[in-house]
Parts: structure tokens; C-alpha cells; sequence
């Protein structure tokens, strides 16, 4: 079988997981299953990889569960092309929006739409469930700039799925409510004027940050939405002139868009993932605020920040993410979040404080090799 040929076999694989889920069966295999053999897979075809279990003495025949791969640091996308297929097969670049110092990761994909499946399934799972269930197709509002201002954001590639496939309207970038940076206050009145006479409930997706620009725009005026309405937040605020609490920022919008704090949902994701993980409050009444749940083929594992092996349940970790769908790119990845395993899912605890945790920086060495700097 050919290198494209073995991909798009492990695609099909990841993607039944997706569709089992949609259809609400038992997953196609074990977990454990898949993630060894992509495991094996990346190692064979990403040459970083292929370094990284080098130095740790592991032989890719021998790996047994997931956990007994290696993950790639999410450094690794700022300074080595993680990817199992030569560039020319490249079908889209997603790029994270850097740092104070410009360093940029970048995530190529050759099948994107492995990508938009398992968005577009937990997105719908996570976002439209309650009672009543949100009618879609039903208007779609997203404060954040369109895909076409910003191509390399898998944030607003997402956010534009959401739009088309949730959305009563089938212009995509006509759900886009900040343009040239500027949020288009009065236009999104409008649509929601139009929502509340039809009586018809809203899905306002949008940044944090974009949300307290909207905060600030009506003041105590407020804007409140159609009943039965639901938000998704997403992002933080780095390299912001500006930070406001979780907490509070879930409040004020609360109070100020005339909603249930429970039916504001905050998503957590990241350019060098392929899925995405939500709050569950929508989903069952008796899931607490600040849990984030995973779809049956991501998993978030705490580890020591130092040995990367993992913590006991109800103690804080470095993120290490399992996520089956990123089939040529790494399937493990180490990100300088604080996690902490609870019922039910995960608790976000931020950014881990200063440098990167130390297991993360050695991996990085690793991936780069004794030549490469």
C-alpha cells in the first residue's frame, strides 16, 4: 500500500468513529486500537516523530496503548513541519495566531475533511442539545472576523462550518460580525431585531475577547437575545491589552444578552488538534460550569509536568491530547495547558506559568535532533 494509500486507510478508520457517534452506536474499535497504529504510522512517515521515539528508546512495534506513544510539544509545530506527506499534497494550512514574539505554528492537512466531520459532530452535539433542542437550521452570529480575512484560522474555518451547516443562511460570511477588526454593532442589531420579532433563538458564536468588545459597545443598555438563544465562547486573551475574568465575562454576558448562564458554553481547541472539546452544561443539567467533556475519539490526560506521566484523578497536569482525527500530523500532543481530570471530564486551569514546562522543552529537543538546532 502506498504512504497516501495507508493515510486514507487510517482516515476511514478515524472517521467511523465520527459516524458511529453521529448515529449513536458503539465505536467501531478500541480507542487504544487506532491510536497505536497512527502511532506507529507517524513515526514511520513524520521524520521529527520518528527522532523523538529515538530518544526515548521506544520501537514503534512495541507500543501497546496510547499512552506508550510519545507526544509532539506543541513547540514542535512553531519550528518542525509535523506532517506525514510531502507539501505538495497540502490542502490547507492552519496557522496559530503566534506570540509577543512572532513565532507561528503551523498544522498542514492533506484531508481536511476528516477535520470538518468530527467539528461539525461535536459541535452539533455540544451546542444545539437542551430542552427545547435549538432549532436549526436557525440564525447563526459569529463575532469574529470571516475565513476570508483570516484563511489560516481553523477557529474561523470552524466557525464558518458552524455557519453553513447550523445556519438558516447559505452566505457564510454574511454571519460575520466583525470586519477590518471593527465590530459591526448596528448590522448585528439588525439581525437580531430580525431573530426576536420571528421569535426565533440565536447561536452566538464569538472570541472572549470579541465579547467584551460587545460588552463594552452597549454598556447597560444590554442586548438581549431571543429566548431560548445559546453562546459559544471561545479563546483567551493573549497578547491582549485586556483580561477579564471567566467567571465575571460569563456573568455580564448573561445578564447583558438576557440568557441562562448554563446555555453560554465554552469551547476549548487548538490549531494543532483536529477536534475540539465543550462544556457540558447543555448537555446534562447536573454538569457543573468549567467541565469540559471529550468526543470517544480525543482524550485529555493530565501528566508531570517534568516525567510526562500522568497524574492521578483531582490533580493538576500538563495537557497531553489524544486525538484520533489528527491522522497524518500527531495524535499526541503536549500542550502548556493546566488540566485536572474530574467527574465527568476535565477542568481548564490556563496557561502553564513562565517557560514551558520542562518535559515539553526536552521533547522539543528531541524532535529537532542533534544537527538541526
Amino acid at each position: 500500500m502506498s504512504d497516501t494509500g495507508e493515510s486514507d486507510a487510517l482516515h476511514e478508520r478515524a472517521l467511523a468513529f465520527v459516524r458511529a457517534f453521529e448515529a449513536g452506536q458503539a465505536m467501531p474499535e478500541a480507542f487504544d486500537s487506532l491510536a497505536v497504529d497512527l502511532a506507529r504510522f507517524q513515526a514511520s512517515h513524520v521524520p521529527g516523530y520518528a527522532r523523538l521515539c529515538a530518544a526515548r528508546g521506544i520501537s514503534p512495534a512495541s507500543l501497546r496503548v496510547s499512552g506508550d506513544a510519545p507526544a509532539v510539544p506543541t513547540e514542535a509545530f512553531k519550528v518542525s513541519r509535523v506532517a506525514a506527506f510531502p507539501e505538495p499534497l497540502t490542502r490547507v494550512t492552519f496557522r496559530t495566531s503566534g506570540t509577543t514574539l512572532g513565532a507561528r505554528g503551523s498544522h498542514a492537512m492533506r484531508r481536511p475533511s476528516t477535520y470538518d466531520a468530527a467539528a461539525l459532530a461535536f459541535g452539533r452535539w455540544a451546542l444545539t442539545a437542551g430542552s427545547p433542542p435549538w432549532p436549526t437550521p436557525g440564525p447563526v452570529l459569529i463575532l469574529a472576523p470571516s475565513p476570508a480575512e483570516t484563511p489560516d484560522s481553523s477557529l474561523m474555518h470552524m466557525l464558518s462550518l458552524f455557519a453553513e451547516a447550523f445556519g438558516a443562511r447559505p452566505d457564510r460570511d454574511g454571519a460575520f460580525f466583525i470586519r477590518d477588526g471593527i465590530l459591526e454593532l448596528a448590522a448585528l442589531d439588525a439581525r437580531v431585531s430580525q431573530a426576536l420579532v420571528a421569535k426565533q433563538p440565536v447561536l452566538l458564536l464569538g472570541t472572549s475577547f470579541a465579547f467584551v468588545h460587545l460588552l463594552d459597545a452597549v454598556g447597560e443598555a444590554g442586548f438581549r437575545l431571543p429566548a431560548g438563544s445559546r453562546v459559544m465562547q471561545t479563546g483567551g486573551f493573549k497578547g491582549r491589552s485586556r483580561e477579564v475574568d471567566a467567571a465575571d465575562l460569563r456573568r455580564e454576558l448573561a445578564t447583558a444578552l438576557g440568557v441562562d448562564a448554563r446555555a453560554i458554553v465554552s469551547e476549548y481547541g487548538m490549531t494543532e488538534l483536529s477536534s475540539q472539546f465543550y462544556e457540558g452544561t447543555l448537555r446534562d443539567a447536573s454538569t457543573p460550569q468549567g467541565v469540559y467533556l471529550e468526543p470517544p475519539w480525543a482524550r485529555v490526560v493530565p501528566v508531570d509536568p517534568e516525567s510526562l506521566k500522568p497524574v492521578p484523578d483531582g490533580q493538576e497536569g500538563v495537557a497531553r491530547i489524544e486525538d484520533l482525527m489528527n491522522v497524518d500530523s500527531a495524535f499526541a500532543v503536549l500542550a502548556a495547558d493546566r488540566v485536572r481530570r474530574v467527574a465527568g471530564g476535565f477542568e481548564l486551569l490556563g496557561r502553564w506559568p513562565g517557560a514551558a514546562p520542562r518535559g515539553c522543552s526536552i521533547a522539543v529537543d528531541e524532535i529537532l535532533g542533534p544537527f538541526q538546532g
